[in-house]
């Protein structure tokens, strides 16, 4: 199924989120010279229009990242530094936002010499939309299925792995599939970082995955969640991030950073952390 397209979503709270986890990442992994091999599932267009059309319908962005763009004078972790930045040189120092980098984005922005980044994108006008944004980006675009394809990349040229796995969930069968590529990545990398990403809902279907993993082979798993503080009756109440191999420090400083967006007058989130599985 190829209907999900990322621009009616773009910059919301869960967006916050896995790019908070993501930029965090990077940050802490360039802090050695070692270069990084870095893999986005489902990289989507790169850069989204919060001014569009899509974007308007759903307005998500209005609570998600404009939100934290309006507080960022009052953000005490200085871990948001480097994803602020990235910001000004999009939009520069104006009220809002009309601009919001997608996960490919985000990982060109931290590039360094020596670093790869690979794109992979399914869906036909997103890919090429994608293709298009990586032609001056330094981004090897892959139009192909991100999991069966991170696999066949693996093990990398550079001595370490950065991957982002977070499909659109719109087919029940992911969270079995994400759960499946995870074991097959791991045993061909264990030393990689892997973020994966997905919804809560209502229905409770992220427990599949949840449960796959804790019964699994692959170990040090660190789960951070945000769930709204006034969720919908229906759909995604909350937005979850799996972290295995997380930098040392990194649990006590991405909690640092979603604690400045708790609450009002904050993103309206709550969050929790804990190991889903130990090392």
């Amino acid at each position: 199924m190829l209907s999900y397209l990322h621009a009616f979503h773009a910059g919301n709270f869960a967006d916050v989120q896995k790019h908070a986890a993501l930029t965090l990442a990077l940050a802490m992994m360039q802090a050695k010279k070692t270069p990084i091999a870095c893999f986005d599932t489902h990289a989507g267009s790169a850069m989204y229009d919060l001014a569009s059309d899509r974007a308007r319908k759903t307005a998500e962005a209005d609570s998600g990242i404009q939100r934290l763009w309006a507080m960022r004078q009052r953000l005490s972790s200085p871990d948001w530094r480097p994803m602020l930045e990235v910001l000004a040189r999009h939009n520069g120092a104006g009220e809002t936002l009309a601009h919001y980098p997608g996960s490919p984005a985000w990982f060109a922005e931290f590039a360094r010499p020596g670093d790869s980044v690979t794109a992979f994108e399914l869906h036909p006008s997103e890919g090429r939309a994608l293709e298009a944004w990586a032609r001056d980006a330094g981004v090897r675009v892959l139009q192909q299925d991100g999991l069966a394809g991170l696999v066949r990349q693996l093990p990398p040229p550079q001595p370490r792995l950065l991957t982002l796995i977070d499909p659109s969930y719109e087919i029940k069968d992911d969270y079995q599939q994400v759960s499946d590529t995870l074991h097959k990545a791991w045993k061909k990398c264990r030393h990689g970082v892997y973020l994966i990403w997905y919804p809560i809902l209502t229905s409770g279907l992220e427990q599949r995955l949840i449960s796959e993993l804790e019964k699994g082979e692959v170990r040090k798993i660190l789960r951070h969640e945000v769930r709204l503080d006034q969720p919908p009756e229906r759909g995604m109440v909350g937005s979850g991030m799996l972290v295995v191999n997380p930098p040392w420090g990194f649990e006590q400083r991405l909690a640092a950073m979603m604690d400045d967006v708790q609450g009002e007058p904050g993103l309206g989130l709550s969050q929790s952390l804990n190991w889903l599985v130990p090392e």
